[in-house]
């Protein structure tokens, strides 16, 4: 609900400073006789005016398009797990310690950076330094 809240605001805004610069624009434009006169307020205002415009109303879009909370995801129909996870079970984090092939950071065997792969081997006796996602020498 918080994510939809701010881009739908974040859009709002952005679209009202590209009017802003629009109109900025268009007025040093049309005090301008002479085309290459014109162009910086172009450049500089009507151009990014029109992006703002452009990008904020996307925002907006999004969010009126994202679920909003809790209640839209309980409509939504259940789904099965994939055939191949069902029968596999959970990582756990007791067991040795693991590296791949060629690593030098240590994992708990349940980290989401060794889980399910097959070349991860345990790590014996060799030095190396804890996993920043795991910490496997945390209690």
């Amino acid at each position: 609900m918080q994510r939809s809240r701010i881009l739908l605001w974040g859009g709002v805004t952005a679209v009202a400073v590209g009017a802003v610069l629009c109109a900025l624009g268009w007025y040093g434009i049309s005090g301008e006789r002479f085309a290459e006169r014109q162009l910086p307020y172009l450049a500089s205002s009507t151009l990014p005016g029109a992006a703002l415009i452009v990008s904020g109303a996307v925002m907006v879009a999004a969010a009126l398009l994202l679920p909003t909370g809790p209640s839209d995801r309980a409509h939504a129909p259940d789904r099965a797990p994939p055939p191949d996870t069902a029968e596999t079970p959970p990582p756990s984090s007791d067991g040795p310690l693991l590296r791949v092939p060629g690593g030098t950071l240590a994992h708990r065997p349940d980290c989401p950076l060794v889980a399910g792969k097959a070349e991860a081997t345990e790590a014996g006796d060799a030095t190396l330094d804890p996993c920043p996602v795991c910490d496997p020498w945390r209690p």
